[in-house]
């Protein structure tokens, strides 16, 4: 019998936690009893979460519950909570890993001191000078990989090198079956366009590409992100985060606008009817929740943050994402490309 997958929850980071992580859990299981090759170390409560675990018949075979005794809040700075975390369901999530107990950790605690403590804990990757925050962002055709969403807000050209190859190996570890087609974010699709940086990356990275990892496609506006001809989309982390947060708040206000134009008076409200369907689709083709976990990438071992605000539906894709990390061999994938990348380095 090959190992199971093993996932750490901590069941007590972000809002209505445990009750959200439970039922994304029990979402998760629902949806994927058939397979049994998965298993969870849950942390936190164990008196909250068994109170959640009630509600749901999830058998007692699948998980396990780690007793800790604080949780990390919202508002504490990494610093601090460096200092006091370690009987946090946040620290011994992550930690769970260095004994191999699990292959991955997830969390919708604070972002900042999740990283710190995942870096602090499970060290770089040798011959990665910058962890990066990476995500998934739909487009017409499929899905995107883009990174550095916030975790460096400066970056030289190695960095955006380093996060390309990252980049590749998330793509190809979540979507076997196609190829990483990799692109730097940039003002203009022309060579003669950008800081000296972008520049520098675009040269490595045409070089680079020789080797396989990839299929470098230069740069990439940002209204041409949605087309799907590039997948794997390479930033720093400061416009990064800025195209993050836009793309959210645009996709909402075309929601909520949607939704206003067809309920304001009678006869939207009839044509409604006929479009039904197809407005159904389009609200579950944006609907933020797919795309709920950001993966930090260039560690030793595989953390995945979920957005704090989200539901239990949100919380199950980041488990679901989580499944698909470890069955894609991530970490593998990563340094099998940055092995290729020190053989290319010009």
């Amino acid at each position: 019998m090959s190992k199971k997958i093993c996932i750490a929850i901590d069941a007590m980071g972000g809002e209505n936690s445990p009750a959200k992580n439970i039922a994304g859990l029990n979402l998760f299981y629902k949806k994927n009893s058939f397979k049994k090759d998965f298993f969870f170390n849950i942390f936190g409560d164990q008196n909250r979460i068994n109170l959640e675990l009630k509600k749901y018949k999830i058998p007692n075979d699948i998980y396990k519950i780690h007793h800790t005794s604080s949780i990390v809040s919202d508002n504490e700075t990494p610093l601090t909570a460096v200092k006091t975390s370690k009987n946090s369901s946040m620290w011994n999530s992550v930690y769970s890993q260095i004994n191999k107990d699990s292959d991955i950790s997830l969390s919708a605690g604070n972002t900042g001191v999740l990283l710190v403590i995942s870096r602090m804990i499970l060290k770089t990757i040798n011959g990665v000078s910058k962890p990066a925050l990476a995500g998934l962002w739909p487009n017409k055709i499929g899905m995107n990989v883009v990174l550095d969403l916030g975790a460096n807000i400066e970056c030289d050209e190695n960095n955006l090198v380093e996060f390309s190859e990252m980049g590749s190996a998330l793509f190809k570890s979540l979507f076997p079956k196609d190829t990483p087609r990799v692109a730097l974010l940039n003002v203009g699709s022309e060579e003669i366009k950008g800081t000296e940086t972008i520049k520098k990356a675009f040269l490595k990275l045409k070089e680079i590409s020789k080797n396989g990892d990839f299929t470098f496609n230069g740069y990439i506006e940002g209204n041409k992100i949605p087309e799907g001809e590039t997948n794997v989309i390479v930033t720093d982390g400061f416009t990064g985060n800025i195209a993050l947060k836009t793309a959210e708040g645009t996709a909402k206000f075309i929601t909520d606008s949607l939704k206003k134009s067809l309920t304001e008076n009678i006869i939207s409200k009839f044509s409604l009817i006929f479009s039904y369907f197809s407005l159904k689709r389009f609200k579950q083709k944006l609907d933020p929740r797919k795309f709920n976990g950001a993966i930090f990438l260039g560690l030793n071992g595989p953390v995945v943050k979920s957005h704090g605000s989200t539901d239990s539906v949100g919380f199950y894709y980041s488990i679901d994402l989580c499944y698909k990390i470890v069955k894609g061999n991530l970490i593998n994938q990563i340094k099998d490309n940055l092995s290729h990348l020190n053989e290319g380095k010009i």
